[in-house]
């Protein structure tokens, strides 16, 4: 069984998302898959409930409780690698994960991690991505899922979505369109990841 793990830091509406996919569409017979755990650093991440409601194992790894990002990284990759009795789960997806990983978190995972981010990179990395695009006069904004190397927001692109910047918009109306598609973008990039030979 090909294990997934999901970081989340809040709501974890796109952990949801996979998550509901991963049901409905039987990924554990089709794909051989699963959604192991759910791990955030933050203890009141309302996903962490909405994942146990789901009968999915959830842990915490608070990183104020550490004195360094390499510790806490330290200390988030063993409670990621419990989760899958071969040392490493398939993949591990980042869903509104609120963290900067260190180059030696990355490396650990290397081929195995994967982020969405709300703009079509290379355009807008880091964030507050939504205002810029307003700023920037953009008709089109969107999302990407891409692979996580140790350059803020550019690994290689998996899949992106793109949706109309409507006159009006504000920064959280764009969101909130840009949101339905992420919903539907990462569950089908993560399935078709499961399906390819992991590195």
């Amino acid at each position: 069984m090909k294990n997934v793990v999901i970081l989340i830091s809040g709501t974890g509406s796109n952990m949801a998302a996979i998550v509901r996919t991963a049901q409905q569409q039987n990924w554990a017979t089709r794909l051989g898959a699963r959604v192991a755990a759910v791990i955030s650093n933050r203890p009141g991440a309302g996903g962490l409930r909405t994942a146990a409601d789901a009968g999915i194992a959830t842990a915490v790894v608070d990183h104020k409780a550490y004195p360094s990002r390499e510790a806490f990284d330290a200390a988030l990759m063993q409670a990621i690698d419990a989760h899958d009795p071969a040392g490493q789960p398939a993949l591990v997806v980042l869903a509104g994960f609120m963290r900067i990983l260190t180059p030696d978190f990355v490396a650990h995972y290397e081929g195995r991690l994967i982020n969405i981010h709300p703009s079509l990179l290379p355009a807008f990395p880091g964030l507050h991505t939504h205002q810029r695009a307003l700023d920037e006069g953009c008709k089109l904004a969107g999302v990407t899922v891409h692979r996580v190397t140790a350059e803020l927001d550019h690994g290689q692109i998996l899949a992106q979505a793109a949706v109309p910047v409507l006159p009006g918009d504000t920064a959280d109306t764009l969101a909130a369109r840009v949101l339905t598609q992420e919903h539907l973008i990462y569950p089908r990039a993560v399935a078709q990841l499961l399906q390819e030979p992991i590195c």
